[in-house]
């Protein structure tokens, strides 16, 4: 029994880590728990005894396990309708919680999460643990099945498409604040100039609506069209969240969730707008989010 707690305790210390790379390779916070468990239950199967690198054992193999996740993802998802946004961090601007501060750290964005979702899943691994956690390639290779050379073409693969799809993040969270509160009292006040303003002229605005909208994404792009679709429009009921790391606002109807928005700020005008209004996804995501201290 004293192993068996002292081996939990162990992994309760690399739960935190485990869950931001899962996170990052699936985009489900849900997907990412189900991985994370895989993991304790394989090391609870294993002979700890012989592993020297616990956070690197559990590392390939959540990698490992998340990469089958991806595969049967992509093998279900062939009609554009299935497609969806990740889904977003929420947490209260002064959240302290370890594993929060884990999943929104470096400011990985639904922007960048979304443009992951277009690599294949080898390539996602690779850039995911090589680019955004330094995972060796010779580590990385054993995970996929290949050599470490080709282990690095994947990445550098990735990255190349990866590349100028985001803009830079602004990295002052009050810059980011400013901005995002002058967008919305344009949106409300219905000031068509003042939102052409604060929009980047090639911003674009992702929505996911869930089911509600028969599914999918809808996109719109150009400074214009964004802006004649959320002019006096914004929600009254909305009060500022941290969203993976950055500004961001979560809506609500009659004191319900009903939305969540995200924004890209760079060179201080919103280059991009994600925006979850699936009221079942933001319910559970809100709610999962105010458990936390």
């Amino acid at each position: 029994m004293e192993t068996d707690e002292f081996l939990a305790d162990r992994f309760e210390q690399h739960r935190p880590h485990l869950k931001a790379v899962a996170y990052r390779m699936l985009g489900s916070l849900a997907e990412a728990d189900d991985a994370v468990q895989e993991g304790w239950l394989r090391l609870s199967r294993s002979a700890p005894g012989g592993i020297d690198n616990l956070g690197g054992w559990l590392t390939t193999v959540v990698g490992r396990v998340c990469l089958d996740m991806l595969r049967a993802r992509t093998a279900r998802r062939e009609d554009a309708l299935e497609q969806r946004l990740p889904d977003p961090v929420v947490s209260r601007e002064d959240a302290g919680d370890p594993e929060q501060q884990a999943l929104a750290a470096d400011s990985v964005g639904l922007a960048l999460l979304v443009v992951l979702e277009a690599l294949s899943p080898a390539e996602r691994l690779a850039f995911v643990l090589h680019d955004m956690f330094a995972v060796p390639f010779d580590q990385i290779a054993v995970i996929v099945d290949r050599s470490p050379a080709a282990a690095k073409k994947l990445a550098s693969r990735a990255r190349l498409r990866v590349r100028g799809t985001v803009p830079p993040a602004e990295p002052d969270p009050h810059r980011q604040r400013r901005v995002v509160d002058a967008f919305l009292a344009a949106a409300r006040g219905g000031d068509f100039a003042g939102l052409l303003a604060i929009l980047d002229p090639d911003v674009v605005m992702r929505i996911d609506a869930g089911a509600v909208a028969g599914g999918g994404i809808r996109t719109v792009t150009g400074a214009e069209a964004v802006a004649g679709g959320v002019v006096g429009n914004a929600a009254r009921d909305v009060q500022p969240v941290v969203v993976n790391g950055v500004i961001g606002l979560l809506g609500a109807v009659d004191g319900r969730p009903r939305s969540v928005l995200s924004f890209t700020v760079s060179d201080g005008r919103i280059a991009g707008i994600d925006i979850l209004s699936d009221p079942d996804r933001v319910a559970r995501l809100v709610g999962d989010a105010q458990e936390r201290p």
